[in-house]
């Protein structure tokens, strides 16, 4: 276990525990380097001044004298890690601050704070062990129990009378949020009868148009960070609603690049035909992309969810907006998953489900994804599809971090399609695996097509 060393210091409530990190600032608007990435900032399409106080605002540790516990939104969307948290980033953070512990027991990195330790519910603002954010970079995510889910005693194989369930999930990456979230239309698939609601819940849940997140349960930037402020940050007074908007402001003048940047002023501004966001390639990367086209982008491209590749002249429905790859643990055992790792697995909780007839379904899970947002068994697992550009910047990948290198993630996708294959023989593959409409019964990629999907990928 990853335990801190105690420190007496007492900041706004709360016990501070942690080293003092310097947040990289930024240098002025334009572009600037920022770890092994080059970050966009742009303010063409949004206030300059509205932007340069989101700037200050996303690295304030005092909030604007909001009460909280002395985070600000850089200590864990590191600049330098393009603007998320990565195990490694974490695990030199509390290595650092164990070594200036052992000079000054009062040294402090607001990163540990006892809100994201594994022993926070037991032992509350004395926690210490901080094995999830330093082993697996994984922050917590406290979430509200639908009406029909009741989490399971592991002692007693009763349910509890908790109300709220615990989650550890990765921190987002910033860039493209501007080219992200809802777009207004609802996906193509998976098709069917409407849902009956259990127990009168909305049975789709919110923002089924897209959203912000990896479960999508914030409809507007503004919503995202002022949840953000309240659970990571602590604060005690609620925010302005104009700070909200300068920190929206801000977060869209980031990109990952040039392309993506010239992409969405195109968007905003109807200029069609759309740029392609792709830098120039070369023949491995260009054989790459058409396998993207084929096995990726009916989920990850589109115009509508501007990825992978060009995106569409016109308006067209995706065909898949929120999907269950099985990266939450346990996998299934079939298929040629790998294994959750135990630092992974020990985070799984087991579920009662009442179903819309009364009947129960339990599940074991690390990650209910949109389930707890619905009370659905249906989304059971099922996260938001992400954004893939600069996706070499980001690792590690899916969102509980269990993928190390984008050659894992594509081992995982080999595994998740041979299950639908097997689940879903043709002809009744769903259309995740279709090509121009046309059924496609064959595997994710072969041998020769992944070397060139990983160029492509690296390149985004």
């Amino acid at each position: 276990m990853y335990k801190l060393k105690s420190s007496v210091i007492a900041f706004f409530g709360f016990v501070l525990i942690g080293v003092t990190v310097a947040v990289v600032p930024h240098t002025g608007f334009g572009q600037v380097s920022e770890g092994n990435g080059a970050i966009q900032l742009n303010c063409d399409e949004q206030p300059c001044d509205a932007v340069a106080r989101g700037r200050a605002a996303f690295n304030d540790r005092n909030l604007n004298q909001l009460g909280g516990n002395g985070r600000s939104c850089a200590d864990c969307h590191m600049p330098s890690e393009g603007f998320q948290l990565s195990p490694a980033a974490a695990r030199a953070r509390f290595d650092a601050l164990q070594a200036k512990r052992e000079h000054n027991k009062n040294a402090d990195d607001p990163l540990f704070r006892p809100v994201d330790a594994d022993d926070f519910r037991i032992n509350g603002d004395n926690a210490i062990d901080f094995s999830n954010l330093v082993e697996n970079g994984l922050i917590r995510i406290t979430m509200p129990l639908p009406l029909n889910v009741k989490l399971i005693d592991p002692a007693t194989g009763q349910p509890t009378d908790e109300t709220s369930v615990d989650l550890w999930r990765a921190v987002m990456p910033v860039p493209n949020v501007a080219i992200t979230g809802p777009d207004g239309v609802l996906p193509i698939w998976p098709p069917g009868a409407p849902r009956p609601p259990i127990m009168g819940q909305d049975p789709n849940g919110p923002n089924r148009q897209g959203g912000y997140q990896h479960d999508a349960r914030f409809g507007t930037l503004q919503e995202q960070a002022r949840g953000a402020l309240f659970a990571h940050a602590q604060v005690s007074v609620e925010p302005p609603a104009g700070m909200l908007d300068d920190l929206a402001a801000f977060q869209q003048t980031l990109f990952s690049s040039p392309g993506v940047e010239l992409l969405s002023d195109a968007i905003l501004s109807g200029s069609t035909p759309f740029p392609d966001p792709d830098p120039e390639l070369n023949e491995l990367e260009q054989q790459g992309k058409v396998v993207f086209n084929r096995a990726c982008a009916q989920c990850h491209g589109g115009m509508l969810h501007p990825s992978g590749s060009t995106p569409e002249t016109t308006f067209v429905r995706p065909l898949v907006r929120y999907h269950n790859i099985q990266t939450a643990c346990p996998r299934p055992a079939t298929d040629g998953y790998l294994p959750c790792p135990e630092r992974l697995a020990r985070n799984a909780r087991t579920y009662r489900i009442t179903l819309a007839n009364g009947t129960f379904q339990f599940v074991t899970t690390s990650d209910p994804g949109r389930l707890l947002l619905t009370g659905q068994p249906a989304d059971l697992g099922v996260m938001d599809v992400t954004q893939l550009r600069g996706i070499s910047n980001t690792a590690p990948y899916f969102h509980n971090n269990s993928a190390a290198t984008l050659e894992e993630v594509l081992d995982h996708y080999d595994a998740f399609f041979r299950r639908v294959a097997r689940l879903n023989p043709a002809p009744n593959l769903p259309p995740l695996l279709s090509s121009n409409g046309l059924v496609v019964d064959r595997g994710f990629v072969t041998a020769d097509e992944r070397a060139a999907l990983l160029a492509y990928l690296r390149k985004l």
